[in-house]
């Protein structure tokens, strides 16, 4: 059973099944350019994540939280030129999932593909609420006023009854909610109406799909360079350039208010910004020439994000004091409001472009699910009928649905702190097992117009960059690793007053205990197998952002997994199709 559950799927055999890159199979339709995959990427890349969670990760983080962006800019480059090298290789839909089926086997790829649901079809639902606070603001704009009770979650309203100062829309919300049967009436109508029209976009085909994403980008980048521009030059001309260097508690004037830890409390709110990059991965088989334009569009639209997310961060922390984002949902709007730079014509473009960024966020990981359940289908992992292609709009139809109805339902019940940290703990997840995977796939020759991962020797670099960063450490922050096995919490008022347990203090540094022990293990790895340096900076940068998650984001995660377990073993193990193959051949 063990050697079972690690079998690999050859790369060859995924090309033949799909198709080889280069030829039409008669299943998906070959329709997307460069130019297409790049606007795909920025399309999932700047969105949520700049229009809604940029809010929370600037107050945590405050100005130095553009510091974040940088980390996870470069794990993300890592990443995606890993991405980029399997793209080259299997150019079929799937994702991380097929990558990780050819380099660690079944078991791991079912892990990777039960984790990119967390990512798409449970990140959409983050999406679909930040689209419907954008929507009910624009409509209230317009003098169209949206019932409280049905333009916010159930739970969303419930919680805020317990905060210290609760959000007033909610408590209306709550307060004016019709009642049935001793049930309050309280749902995201906005939310639930725009996941519907976008399932059906994308159950009618990829070209609708791909036409209404590039002009939904080119807007949005309009947008964004606005604010840019227009916030940038109201910094400087009304000298508000002092609020990047706030006070902290002790009336010190730094960029980094809350510290280096206060910077990567805010990792998931940041990390969730870049999770739609590897989106493009999954439309490999609807690529003209996936081989050449997979990583270039990958890594082109990863760039041109990273620099405006900086630029983004900069102009809303020089606007206004990163103190003043606490529980501020549109961000990119709130700095024009009149407490602030005070331009009403800049809200209202924003509050425009943000519902159509957000709608272009839908519509790629609205595509990406149901070609990675497609993948999974085809390798017996689960029922045929998820591989069905619709006849006529050449799509995959009844993954489309199911995934509409997987980010529907649970709009209903849910809220968005929740589906945040829920989503991007499963991406790093599934970046640290692509990053893994390219060490472990034997090196290839270099073919004229296909992407080939430069291979640089990590035998020595690796772990001098490891030995390095400990050095650095120990110089300038003398008590960083007798912390970190410190686990006295005396002090930490919160844990003393019991408003927190000991594993929700603890959790950050067993992480990093564990982080620098796979470090040193990598280190010595690369000295004995000549690892390339790419792939390991890529893993270890990941791995290291995985150091800023919760005990409840784990605990989330785990707990996601298991569930994933039981379904593959009461389905997936006994008809993979490598299982099927590997009786006939014990038979024959």
């Amino acid at each position: 059973m063990p050697n079972a559950l690690f079998r690999t799927k050859k790369i060859s055999t995924i090309l033949s099944e799909a198709g080889d890159g280069t030829h039409d199979t008669g299943n998906l339709t070959r329709v997307l350019t460069m130019r297409d995959l790049t606007f795909f990427g920025i399309a999932a890349i700047l969105g949520a994540g700049s229009f809604s969670s940029l809010g929370a990760a600037v107050f945590d983080g405050g100005p130095g939280v553009v510091f974040l962006f940088v980390i996870c800019g470069i794990a993300c480059g890592f990443t995606a030129l890993c991405y980029s090298e399997f793209a080259s290789r299997i150019p079929v839909a799937g994702s991380a999932y097929t990558y990780a089926y050819a380099s660690f086997g079944e078991l791991f790829a079912w892990i990777i593909g039960w984790a990119l649901i967390m990512e798409y079809s449970i990140g959409n639902i983050y999406v679909a609420y930040s689209w419907s606070d954008y929507f009910t603001s624009l409509m209230h704009k317009l003098d169209i006023h949206i019932p409280e009770y049905l333009s916010c979650s159930y739970l969303e309203a419930k919680k805020n009854l317990s905060e210290k100062i609760p959000n007033s829309e909610l408590l209306r919300a709550w307060n004016t909610a019709p009642v049935f049967g001793g049930l309050r009436i309280i749902l995201d109508i906005p939310a639930l109406v725009i996941n519907i029209l976008i399932t059906y976009l994308v159950y009618r085909g990829i070209k609708e799909s791909r036409n209404f994403s590039n002009a939904m980008v080119i807007l949005k980048l309009f947008a964004v360079l606005m604010v840019i521009l227009v916030g940038g030059y109201l910094i400087f001309s009304r000298g508000l350039s002092f609020n990047w260097l706030p006070a902290n508690a002790a009336g010190e004037h730094l960029f980094m208010p809350n510290g280096f830890s206060g910077v990567m409390s805010a990792v998931s709110g940041v990390f969730f910004a870049y999770i739609g990059f590897d989106a493009v991965s999954v439309l490999a088989e609807e690529s003209k020439n996936p081989q050449r334009d997979l990583p270039r569009g990958m890594i082109l639209s990863l760039i041109i994000c990273t620099v405006v997310y900086i630029l983004l961060s900069l102009v809303l922390t020089g606007a206004v004091a990163y103190s003043n984002f606490a529980g501020v949902g549109d961000p990119l709007a709130f700095i024009f409001e009149e407490q602030n730079l005070n331009i009403g014509w800049m809200q209202f473009l924003v509050a425009i472009c943000a519902v159509v960024a957000m709608t272009s966020v839908l519509l790629v990981f609205q595509m990406g699910q149901p070609r990675i359940w497609m993948g999974m289908s085809r390798d017996g992992l689960l029922p045929p009928v998820f591989q069905h292609i619709h006849s006529r709009f050449k799509t995959p139809s009844f993954a489309t649905i199911l995934t509409g109805t997987v980010v529907g339902v649970p709009i209903i019940f849910t809220d968005k702190t929740f589906v945040l940290d829920f989503t991007s703990i499963a991406t790093l997840f599934a970046f640290v097992l692509v990053c893994g995977g390219v060490l472990l796939i034997p090196p290839k020759q270099k073919e004229k117009g296909k992407f080939h991962l430069p291979y640089i020797n990590g035998q020595y670099i690796f772990p001098l960059i490891i030995a390095g960063a400990i050095i650095i450490i120990s110089i300038f922050a003398k008590s960083y690793f007798h912390d970190m096995f410190n686990f006295d919490f005396s002090a930490n008022s919160d844990y003393a007053e019991g408003r927190v347990s000991f594993m929700d203090v603890a959790t950050p540094q067993i992480s990093l205990i564990i982080f620098w022990f796979l470090a040193i293990a990598l280190s010595v790895m690369a000295f004995l197998k000549k690892y390339s340096l790419i792939p390991l900076m890529g893993l270890i940068t990941c791995l290291y952002l995985l150091t800023g998650m919760t005990k409840s984001n784990w605990a989330w995660f785990i707990g996601w997994l298991i569930l994933g377990l039981i379904i593959y073993f009461l389905y997936g193990y006994r008809n993979s199709a490598l299982a099927k193959k590997s009786v006939l051949k014990t038979s024959g």
